[in-house]
């Protein structure tokens, strides 16, 4: 593992280590893993407004006359699909339909897109991009150092937003150019959560000023311990757990973000898994008793969890986990080998938590 000396740090280290957050070293960050704990930032986002540091998080701007066929070719989803100001989840594939990384892609003109990439993943979905767009009239570009993000999560978050920002709110999966707290940024109706919400894209030279402002709003700093409580609650993949090269997206239950008839790349081999069935399934599951499993846990009979935690408003260890495709129903009973502890679970459907009138 990297050095403390070696991370990298966002424009908001400081703020964090004002607020005396926890510090950990995160695909190659010092990122906050939690300030008050991580319960109660969790409980925080659910029923108010919280505020995550993700500048970790990397962006690739595609432009040029063939954007759109380019980024079709690249990603599982029909990016044709996105308006512009509109934002699109995907996948993007290897040949074989493993997943190098999911994406979000926000269309900021006709032929212009940012997409968003997981931290650890940037360096290499920039490098696959870039390899394959000498077949098109495009420039695909490195920015992840031009953006600090903020992502303001929670029932209480656009209200919150609101009263700091210049003009309306965008729709969910929309994206508008607003100045929130007097700063210039693009306000993006996405989320990692669960709840309402938006990221904040802006230059990084404000990005203290915009933490300083959300909180004095309300908002309660949340970090990365809540922001994986809260996914895993609603059942949103993390790459490098539940997503990776060695599954596709048919088993990992992303098969909906795949429109196999544009030819993206890997769009034969996932066409192939749908048709076919796979072998292993991804399914959340819930653990019945006590006990917490976690990534790596052996399912017995085959199969292994990819994500476990204690869920803040389940009060119990809920997880995802890839098992036989013949038992992935939901009711469905396994049992999972916790370090050497047989733990009782039930097969559920998604979401696992949803926020009541939600």
């Amino acid at each position: 593992m990297s050095s403390t000396a070696e991370l990298r740090r966002t424009p908001l280290y400081d703020r964090h280590e004002a607020a005396g957050a926890k510090l950990v070293p995160f695909a190659g960050w010092e990122m906050p893993v939690q300030y008050a704990g991580i319960r109660e930032e969790h409980i925080a986002v659910r029923t108010g407004a919280g505020v995550f540091d993700v500048s970790h998080m990397g962006q690739v701007l595609t432009r040029g006359p063939e954007a759109l066929a380019f980024l079709q070719r690249m990603l599982s989803n029909d990016v044709r699909r996105i308006p512009q100001g509109g934002a699109q989840y995907s996948v993007m594939c290897r040949e074989d339909g493993g997943v190098l990384d999911d994406l979000f892609t926000y269309r900021l003109a006709e032929c212009e897109f940012l997409t968003v990439t997981n931290a650890a993943n940037h360096e290499k979905d920039l490098g696959w991009l870039q390899s394959h767009a000498g077949e098109f009239d495009v420039d695909v570009l490195d920015r992840a150092g031009d953006f600090a993000m903020l992502a303001l999560q929670g029932p209480n978050a656009c209200s919150l937003l609101q009263g700091v920002t210049e003009g309306s709110l965008p729709a969910r999966f929309h994206v508008v150019l607003r100045a929130v707290a007097g700063v210039p940024m693009l306000v993006c109706g996405t989320g990692y959560t669960g709840e309402g919400g938006v990221e904040l894209l802006l230059d990084p030279e404000h990005a203290e000023d915009v933490w300083d402002a959300l909180v004095a709003a309300g908002a309660a700093p949340a970090g990365l311990g809540a922001r994986d409580t809260l996914r895993l609650e609603v059942c949103f993949h993390l790459y490098g757990n539940d997503l990776s090269e060695q599954r596709n997206p048919i088993e990992a239950g992303l098969g909906w973000c795949c429109k196999e008839q544009t030819g993206f790349i890997g769009s034969e081999a996932v066409s192939a898994a749908r048709r076919e069935g796979t072998t292993e399934k991804l399914v959340p599951f819930v653990i019945e008793g006590q006990g917490i499993a976690r990534q790596g846990n052996p399912v017995l009979g085959g199969g292994e969890v990819t994500s476990g935690t204690f869920s803040p408003c389940l009060e119990r260890g809920i997880g995802m986990a890839y098992v036989s495709s013949a038992r992935a129903e939901p009711g469905e009973h396994i049992e999972i080998d916790v370090r050497r502890r047989t733990r009782p679970a039930r097969i559920e459907r998604r979401p696992l938590y949803q926020r009541k009138g939600a």
